[in-house]
């Protein structure tokens, strides 16, 4: 892991603060309605990215996630405009304004998106790792959850599944 130095911890502060700006932009036009279906905001969480990504490796490991997803792709690298744009539902979006605010995907930068099933993810997140590990890619798969997730059948067997098989997966709520 690299050392967590002054200039990290600005970045950091940096980083968060534009993530909760953005999604303060995004309550703000979803409450206009120029935001279609759900919002679910990552507000009060930036923390918990900002550590997570850094001491991932950008360049191979993976990020999955539930519906409060606004951010995370935009911490990897995915432009924001294109995440804004998905969520107005343009076709310059990262799904070309077909997933809207649950359903943010970017190969590319190797979000793969969130969820909108409670628990979803998981097994999707252990299947990722399953390939990193059959294809001897030295990466490593990040899931994020949220509470309701951990009551769901499929985070147990996922678990137990990771176990046995020492996948390279690490599980955030």
């Amino acid at each position: 892991m690299r050392p967590i130095t002054k200039e990290i911890y600005l970045n950091w502060y940096e980083e968060m603060l534009f993530w909760r700006k953005f999604e303060d932009k995004l309550a703000s036009v979803y409450i206009q309605q120029k935001v279609r279906g759900f919002l679910h905001l990552y507000n009060g969480q930036e923390a918990i990215l900002a550590g997570a990504l850094h001491v991932m490796d950008l360049e191979k490991d993976r990020m999955i996630t539930a519906y409060r997803n606004h951010v995370m792709p935009i911490g990897m690298g995915v432009d924001p405009k294109k995440v804004m744009a998905e969520l107005y539902g343009k076709s310059t979006g990262t799904s070309n304004g077909l997933g809207g605010s649950m359903h943010i995907f970017s190969k590319e930068h190797r979000f793969h998106g969130g969820h909108g099933i409670v628990g979803g993810q998981i097994p999707l997140g252990a299947g990722m790792a399953f390939g990193d590990k059959y294809f001897n890619r030295g990466a490593v798969t990040l899931c994020f959850m949220g509470d309701g997730a951990v009551r769901q059948g499929s985070f147990h067997e996922t678990l137990n599944l990771a176990m046995l098989w020492d996948l390279p997966v690490v599980f955030y709520r």
